[in-house]
């Protein structure tokens, strides 16, 4: 039986207890060790947005390692999509620089191929930082997103990939049913040994950037991510088993999202009128017409906001398949050439991008 731990904290300044909780409940042998810690950080935004791992939970994160005495500690993810020149920015402008100290490393400049799933590709690059270390701590964000409907533990891990391959792997997907069991195969290169989740404030809608966050005042923690992953799905109002990765996961023995089998300590509660992003919800997903698009080349297309959207051609340079184009001062899509990976949604920093 798994256990997860569900610990309320109000506000960032109440996280310490939370995390301290964590560490206790799933007790890590620190001293010596090599750790890796991996905040989610998906682009530049600015910390009151809530849409990357908030500098508080990283900071109490670190000062828990610290007393463990390990040999040393590299805090790094790979956010943007294209240019990983922004590295180092996107954790400036989150704030989760001045968090990580001397502890950051851009891991974006050092990867090492491993073999992978060839129904895609022979192997991928992963950040040599994860590999080299001895202990993975993940700090996965409370969020929504709109090809997987949750994003957290299992989906956290696919930060791990440097460089433009994560749009790439989108394409070789195919379709959102293959993604959801992409993301598998990248999270299980490098099982982290504990998630610790900031669903301080949360986020819902049309995530992983959106305008609509949600107090949700815990921080949630375990050592497998699949039984993680399940209670947030729960909590979020949507049934874990109708998650393409969730199965995927359980059935190569990574873990079970049944409650029956995971011991939540603390409250598990469903949010009332959670958001939930197009994919997602039980209405849509049992709807057939959503399932049979879950099987082939999505339909879902990005499309810009008149309203939100200034121009500033951010969608354009990051879209790796050059997809879209600035008409009038309003990025259009060329179905044609659309990869359906959503990085322009991801990478917008007016949030202007919706699938539709």
């Amino acid at each position: 039986m798994s256990t997860v731990m569900i610990h309320p904290a109000q506000t960032y300044a109440d996280v310490e207890p939370a995390v301290r909780r964590a560490f206790e409940l799933f007790p890590l042998e620190l001293k010596g060790k090599k750790v890796f810690i991996k905040p989610n950080v998906l682009r530049s935004s600015r910390t009151e947005e809530a849409i990357v791992t908030h500098p508080a939970v990283l900071s109490a994160v670190i000062r828990m390692v610290e007393s463990l005495e390990p040999a040393s500690i590299i805090v790094g993810d790979n956010p943007g999509v294209v240019s990983y020149g922004a590295n180092e920015e996107s954790f400036r402008q989150t704030g989760l620089m001045q968090a990580a100290g001397s502890y950051y490393r851009n891991i974006g400049t050092d990867a090492v191929p491993v073999p992978f799933n060839p129904e895609y590709r022979q192997s991928i690059s992963i950040s040599k930082a994860v590999l080299d270390a001895d202990i993975v701590i993940s700090l996965p964000k409370f969020k929504t997103h709109g090809l997987t409907v949750i994003t957290g533990a299992i989906k956290n891990s696919y930060g791990m990939l440097p460089g433009a391959q994560k749009a790439q792997l989108h394409k070789e997907a195919g379709n959102p049913a293959r993604f959801h069991e992409l993301i598998v195969d990248v999270f299980r290169i490098r099982i982290p040994d504990l998630f610790i989740v900031d669903a301080v404030v949360g986020m819902e809608g049309n995530g992983p950037a959106s305008t609509e966050l949600r107090d949700i005042g815990v921080i949630l923690a375990s050592d497998n991510a699949v039984a993680l992953d399940g209670v947030i799905a729960t909590m979020m109002g949507c049934d874990p088993a109708k998650l393409g990765f969730l199965r995927k996961a359980k059935a190569l023995g990574l873990g079970d999202f049944d409650l029956d089998t995971i011991d939540v300590i603390g409250e598990l509660k469903r949010l009332p009128d959670f958001k939930l992003p197009p994919l997602g919800g039980e209405a849509n997903i049992q709807n057939p017409a959503i399932q049979q698009m879950l099987h082939r080349p999505t339909e879902l297309t990005p499309q810009a906001d008149p309203e939100r959207c200034t121009g500033c051609g951010t969608c354009v340079d990051q879209c790796p398949a050059s997809a879209l184009s600035l008409v009038e001062r309003l990025p259009v899509v060329d179905r044609d050439l659309c990869i359906r990976c959503f990085c322009c949604q991801e990478m917008c920093p007016e949030k202007a991008m919706a699938l539709r």
